[in-house]
């Protein structure tokens, strides 16, 4: 079967840890065409990952004018909006990295470029596909949880602030830890609630450990005038049915309660969390019970010898899904209302007040 052709916008550490490894292992597709502003990264990207007569290009425009399957976005937040647009516009699909846009319009923007052209768009929410989501996301379908209405979605970390590329700069991402990893636990817990309604959203941002210069940081010290970007930040938010949903997200926290792109979920039926492996817990027979399904034992999935990955998952669904062999699993519209709640916490923090959605 002839590969799938692809280019990648953005070579940077997420093209380079994510994406580039996971397409070359799961073997169906060859990336053909790179590009980054500095043309350096695009050249050594191109000449570990690419094809023998890869091109390469410093402008996003002259890329999509090739005749390629798909094209995966990988730059900094504040232009998915109009690369993703612009290489839909062009015929192709694609799989653009999370957060989908720095705000809702933004998002919607993607959405109905999408719809009109008929290709496919994948948000880069690879925490899916972690064997501990896939099974909580049965247990929810099947209705084991019964009504879910509460909900904790946690992304917190320690001290493990991002000090390289643009993670700190506010102009390029829109945000820090909320937009960052806030947004995956917030993915995984509207998934599993199968609930895209909010109602309203009140948000608190904060800027308490950024002036830090002896910081304890898993990837060394920041530069104080460049982390212009919260280093926390937390919502509450109620949906249209009344359920409620808390989100933590912080890069920098002095707290050991420290859980990333983990929910926690509480229903009339049973509740749930991933705090310490996937613990389902409820009632049986006037006895509390817990449940810790094994996740390993029989559940190993193997390709050409290798265990698959999240990130693999992730790009064998979207080839999968281009061949026209499946569906995509995360859907833009659901990523759009990830941003939607995003964006809310951001402005209820900004102009101190209930945002009404």
């Amino acid at each position: 079967m002839e590969s799938l052709k692809l280019g990648i916008i953005g070579c940077g550490g997420i093209a380079n840890g994510k994406h580039l490894p996971s397409v070359k292992q799961e073997g169906r597709a060859e990336v053909v065409a790179f590009c980054d502003i500095v043309e350096e990264r695009a050249c050594e990207a191109a000449k570990k990952y690419g094809t023998k007569d890869a091109k390469v290009f410093t402008d996003y425009r002259e890329l999509i004018k090739l005749d390629l399957d798909a094209v995966y976005v990988c730059t900094p937040n504040r232009s998915h909006c109009e690369i993703t647009v612009a290489a839909l516009n062009a015929g192709r699909h694609v799989m653009c990295e999370k957060p989908m846009a720095i705000n809702y319009n933004q998002a919607m923007e993607m959405v109905e470029a999408a719809r009109k052209t008929g290709k496919l768009l994948n948000i880069g929410y690879q925490n899916r596909y972690r064997a501990d989501s896939i099974y909580l996301k049965q247990e929810c379908a099947n209705g084991e949880l019964g009504e879910i209405y509460y909900a904790k979605a946690k992304a917190i970390r320690r001290r493990a602030v991002p000090t390289w590329g643009v993670f700190l700069n506010e102009y390029e991402q829109g945000g820090g830890p909320l937009i960052d990893i806030g947004t995956h636990a917030l993915d995984l817990t509207l998934w599993m609630m199968n609930n895209y309604k909010p109602k309203s959203v009140v948000g608190t941002i904060y800027h308490k450990l950024n002036g830090e210069r002896q910081p304890a940081n898993a990837w060394g010290p920041w530069e104080p005038d460049n982390f212009t970007v919260e280093d926390s930040a937390f919502g509450f938010v109620i949906m249209e049915d009344g359920a409620t949903i808390t989100l933590e997200a912080s890069w920098a926290l002095n707290s050991l309660d420290v859980h990333e792109a983990k929910t926690v979920l509480c229903g009339t039926k049973a509740g749930a969390d991933m705090l310490n492996g996937l613990t389902i817990n409820g009632t049986k027979n006037d006895r509390l019970y817990e449940l810790k399904p094994n996740l390993e034992a029989g559940g190993a999935a193997f390709y050409e010898g290798n265990v698959i990955t999240p990130e693999v998952k992730e790009q064998q669904t979207f080839f999968d899904a281009i061949l026209g062999k499946g569906e995509l699993v995360v859907m833009p519209e659901q990523a759009a209302v990830v941003t939607q709640i995003l964006d809310a916490v951001y402005q209820s923090a900004r102009e101190g007040r209930q945002i009404i959605l």
